[in-house]
């Protein structure tokens, strides 16, 4: 007996499942292309000893205390800030930019002249985005603003999204911010940490229950198929709801196009020495074909000889060769995207939830918020 099928292990579909299982007492079948759980978020314990994130480096904040109090039931939290660098102009630097970054790259009486009058026109610890230095009626202020989007934004987007620097839009700039003021932490949220044991085991306590089945390297379209509105699960009609947090593309065999995402090659090496770089993250804007560089002994502290780095090469997504990592927000995706979901409201015990079910982009810390809001809503 199934009462629910939830499609996908990663945050989304598991605190879906985890919450259906305790809360409602209905038995939960999940359905995991992988061979493992725990989808982006998968950690595991490499030759070198090291903690290292399969899919790129995840970092724990957020400011949502119920976020945190749930999944304080499954792990303890090790306090974790952050640190990222950016390599410009031969120097590794503070992002997001601040005042330590300003007498990194200028000489001192310029540094100050910049600080000065930041300090005039914002307040102290105040993120302030370039698009507002540069409309300031300040010299010294436009020439930062227009400093920071060429050195450390232009060319670093062109790389992620795969466009050239001329066709990038300008008002993307509001996102980047100058912090007013010395602190070198990358996120400010109440909660910044990391899992004392790894995420895998998150997901492994979340979903130990009796009333959760997991079947691995199993896709939807292995066991399920919908026809007319209705879902069927091994060719016999199912009662129950569907829980899908895959690609909604995917789920309707493409017929609209393929929604189109950035995807990234993640280049693994072992390096022979105790550490590679200054912090767990340095950010490549205009040197090389990579964006950054991870290195997973500052996020997970261990005592080695080796170190364990990633190289991240952003490239195009393509369906059944590699993962989909960033939704492209154009207006055509999201009116193939409004297309998909106008079928998926046709197919009444169909439940989406998650990134790629959605065509959003969200934080660990969002998706475990939106799962548990989306629990709330079903019968």
């Amino acid at each position: 007996m199934v009462d629910y099928i939830v499609v996908g292990a990663g945050f989304a579909g598991s605190v879906m499942a985890y919450k259906i299982a305790t809360e409602h007492n209905k038995k939960v079948l999940i359905l995991e292309k992988r061979s493992h759980i725990g989808g982006n978020c998968y950690d595991f314990t490499d030759e070198n000893g090291i903690t290292r994130h399969k899919y790129g480096p995840h970092l724990f904040h957020t400011d949502n205390q119920k976020v945190y109090d749930f999944l304080s039931q499954f792990t303890g939290f090790e306090p974790y800030e952050h640190m990222v660098l950016a390599y410009i102009e031969g120097k590794n630097v503070n992002i997001p930019f601040n005042f330590n970054t300003l007498y990194q790259l200028f000489p001192e009486e310029r540094a100050k002249q910049f600080e000065t009058a930041l300090l005039e026109y914002f307040s102290p610890n105040q993120k302030v985005p370039i698009l507002e230095l540069r409309k300031i009626d300040n010299e010294a202020l436009q020439f930062l603003a227009n400093y920071i989007y060429e050195k450390m934004f232009v060319n670093y987007t062109a790389k992620q999204w795969g466009v050239k620097p001329e066709e990038i839009d300008g008002a993307v700039t509001a996102r980047v911010p100058v912090f007013v003021g010395n602190d070198n932490r990358y996120f400010h949220d109440k909660y910044q940490s990391i899992p004392k044991e790894g995420y895998t085991k998150i997901f492994e306590k979340m979903l130990d229950h009796p009333n959760i089945q997991i079947m691995l390297e199993t896709d939807f379209k292995d066991i399920c198929s919908i026809r007319k509105g209705k879902v069927y699960f091994k060719n016999n009609a199912f009662e129950g709801k569907v829980v899908y947090t895959g690609p909604i593309d995917e789920l309707f065999e493409y017929q609209y196009g393929v929604l189109e995402y950035r995807s990234i090659d993640l280049q693994f090496e072992t390096v022979d020495q105790e550490y590679f770089q200054e912090a767990a993250v340095v950010n490549y804007p205009n040197d090389h074909t990579f964006t950054r560089i991870t290195e997973f002994k500052y996020i997970h502290p261990v005592h080695t000889d080796k170190t364990t780095i990633l190289k991240e090469y952003p490239q195009p997504y393509v369906p059944t060769e590699n993962l989909p990592y960033y939704p492209v927000f154009t207006g055509a995706n999201q009116k193939r995207y409004d297309q998909y979901e106008t079928l998926a409201a046709e197919v009444e015990q169909l439940v989406l939830v998650g990134r790629l079910a959605e065509f959003k982009y969200y934080d660990m810390d969002d998706v475990v918020a939106r799962a548990l809001e989306v629990y709330e809503t079903i019968d």
